[in-house]
């Protein structure tokens, strides 16, 4: 996708709809694929040892479908009934085992406590953004921000040539009118998430770090 999205109507909910299952789908293609591969050494009738690595490619692949399938249910699906509130300490459990392997750190500076669940939609998909600033991995040190109803977050990206995706930074911004497409879902996405609770969501370079901040402000 270009830098600069051409102007193109907003998606209407079908298609919104069909959208995120696009990027879910993308996100669990790559560890179904890698069980299905080691499905097929095991067919072969290996080695002792191609046997072995088989099956802990199949065990590692499948924790990682189980982490993924988890957080997209609770980033993108309905998670609880309407006005339903989610544990923030969920949320963590969640993000932890999506985000978080041997280059990317998460310092959550949360307190337990159960909130509206898009407000929790939001704080993962910022997380989401977030990561995809620092590409060689890095720390995301999560935040609030306000206080109250009105509470919301912060997510600072910090790590190795974190970048500005101005894209991203773009479809944020309220009232843009670019083009959505499967790979321009997630941060219009959180847009809306961020609209339904009366924030306002941005992207912003502050010193060697990328923030994504969700504000009443």
């Amino acid at each position: 996708m270009s830098d600069n999205p051409s102007p193109g109507p907003a998606p209407d909910i079908l298609e919104l709809a069909a959208l995120l299952c696009s990027r879910v789908c993308h996100d669990l293609i790559s560890p179904v694929g890698a069980i299905v591969n080691g499905l097929e050494v095991l067919d072969d009738n290996p080695k002792p040892d191609d046997r072995e690595f088989a099956l802990d490619l199949i065990r590692k692949s499948a924790k990682t479908a189980s982490a993924r399938l988890q957080f997209c249910r609770l980033a993108f699906g309905a998670a609880g009934s309407a006005g339903a509130q989610i544990d923030l300490g969920d949320a963590e459990n969640m993000a932890r085992g999506h985000i978080e392997d041997n280059k990317t750190k998460i310092s959550w500076n949360l307190p337990r406590a159960l909130m509206p669940k898009n407000k929790v939609k939001l704080l993962l998909n910022m997380m989401i953004i977030a990561q995809q600033t620092i590409p060689r991995g890095g720390v995301l040190t999560v935040d609030t921000v306000g206080e109250g109803e009105a509470i919301g977050f912060r997510v600072a990206a910090a790590g190795l040539n974190a970048r500005m995706p101005q894209n991203i930074a773009e479809l944020l911004r309220a009232g843009n009118s670019g083009s959505v497409d499967a790979h321009a879902v997630q941060p219009y996405y959180t847009r809306l998430l961020a609209q339904s609770c009366a924030l306002n969501v941005v992207l912003a370079p502050e010193g060697d770090a990328m923030v994504v901040t969700a504000s009443g402000s």
